[in-house]
């Protein structure tokens, strides 16, 4: 079958990747892809959210089945309109999308249905919303309500700094028409990890567990970005904690979408903060994450073209999904200045240095002459596999020394025990 692949970052490069492997596919298109996909699928021109075009694109090219990666088009009913032509989708409709598009909404869905997430406020007012802050202790978090590209999250030390993130948002208009509404909530404290979950609109069946790094620099210091660096599997996700969240988040989460009636054909993310043996949700994301895509599609041994078709027919079961053993890291190379301002067409080289059991997922990256070059803040993810976090670890860094662009950055903690 023909496969358009919708989205220009590493976690589409890492789809193809896997849906290159499959026997189902024959020809995978990306829109608009990178410099990396294209060596594995013919890169169009087209970018993720002109809907229309998309759409368009799918019906002449006879496309059988589109997966979406970004969230950008999935909030924008990019799903729903492919659908209305006939095309089989992988990836949530705009009524689902809203789990991720609206951090209110997804909060006030937490709390009607009894998913353990941190007491919360909404606001579209900054005058309300700094007088609000009295009834949080600090530190807190202010939240852009939409769309933000990963950044829209602010945790603030002091009253002062969260007064400054509601002007930053609310009036000063950071992150856009993101920022029309904000989310406060209270901080939690504890350790972060990530669970994805094919969905198929009946069943929520996890995959393997991740560990997603979202600060800039070495121990958590820095701005959030999209994530720097991922692991697989986490070691903090137990048995005992696999059963603890399949009953208290997954199942009320998945009993919450049937009852509002919302048909969720795709992934389904959760951000979790996990203290003491309790998890709370932190987000909703409706996608594969990135990075965490890049560390955990390499450890699956099932066909990624079947699991997806299965989702989209409402027939996945747990025994559809199975896992190698091996553990897997991936780190992120950035620009300089990366999450803020950075410059962009710096020659990459050293792509072809590298030792062989190293994938390189390409995020921000595109070929400008013979050259290839950066073209993002997330340039590269460098992924590797070994019997321990520790053995992948070794060969990543061992690696990253053999790869240069100017200004590179990148955090030497990742899954550092």
């Amino acid at each position: 079958m023909k496969v358009l692949v919708i989205g220009g970052g590493a976690r589409e490069h890492a789809i193809c990747w896997k849906l290159e492997q499959s026997t189902k596919v024959s020809k995978i298109y990306c829109a608009p892809g990178n410099a990396g996909i294209s060596q594995i699928a013919e890169c169009v021109n087209i970018e993720a959210d002109n809907l229309k075009g998309l759409t368009e694109f799918a019906v002449s090219n006879n496309i059988d089945m589109a997966v979406i990666g970004p969230e950008g088009p999935l909030v924008g009913g990019l799903a729903d309109m492919l659908e209305e032509m006939g095309i089989k989708v992988f990836g949530p409709c705009k009524k689902a999308s809203r789990l991720e598009g609206s951090k209110s909404y997804s909060k006030g869905f937490m709390k009607k249905y009894n998913i353990p997430t941190a007491r919360y406020e909404s606001y579209t007012d900054p005058e309300k919303a700094k007088e609000g802050l009295k009834y949080f202790n600090v530190p807190v978090v202010v939240k852009a309500d939409g769309l933000a590209a990963g950044k829209g999250v602010l945790i603030c030390s002091t009253e002062k700094e969260a007064e400054e993130a509601i002007n930053s948002i609310m009036s000063e208009r950071q992150f856009g028409s993101a920022g029309d509404k904000i989310v406060i909530e209270e901080y939690l404290e504890g350790t972060e990890a990530s669970l994805l979950c094919f969905a198929d609109g009946k069943s929520l069946i996890p995959m393997e567990s991740a560990m997603d790094y979202k600060k800039a620099y070495d121990n958590d210091q820095g701005l959030n970005t999209g994530g720097m660096g991922s692991l697989s599997p986490n070691a903090i996700y137990t048995d005992e904690l696999k059963s603890y969240i399949d009953k208290y988040i997954i199942k009320p989460t998945l009993s919450g979408l049937k009852a509002e009636e919302i048909d969720f054909r795709g992934v389904l993310y959760f951000g979790l903060m996990i203290s003491k043996g309790k998890v709370k949700v932190l987000e909703y994301n409706v996608r594969f994450g990135d990075p965490e895509t890049e560390a955990v599609l390499p450890r699956l041994k099932s066909d990624l073209a079947e699991i997806m078709l299965k989702c989209i027919d409402g027939e996945l079961t747990e025994k559809d999904l199975q896992w190698e053993n091996e553990k897997c890291v991936t780190v992120v190379l950035a620009s300089g200045g990366y999450p803020q301002s950075y410059e962009k067409c710096k020659e990459i080289t050293g792509l072809n240095n590298v030792d062989q059991d190293i994938v390189i997922f390409h995020g921000g990256t595109k070929i400008h002459g013979n050259k290839t070059v950066t073209d993002g803040g997330r340039v590269l993810a460098v992924t590797a596999k070994g019997k321990t976090l520790e053995e992948a670890r070794e060969k990543i860094y061992n690696n990253t020394m053999k790869i240069h662009f100017d200004n590179m950055e990148f955090r030497t903690d990742i899954a550092r025990q």
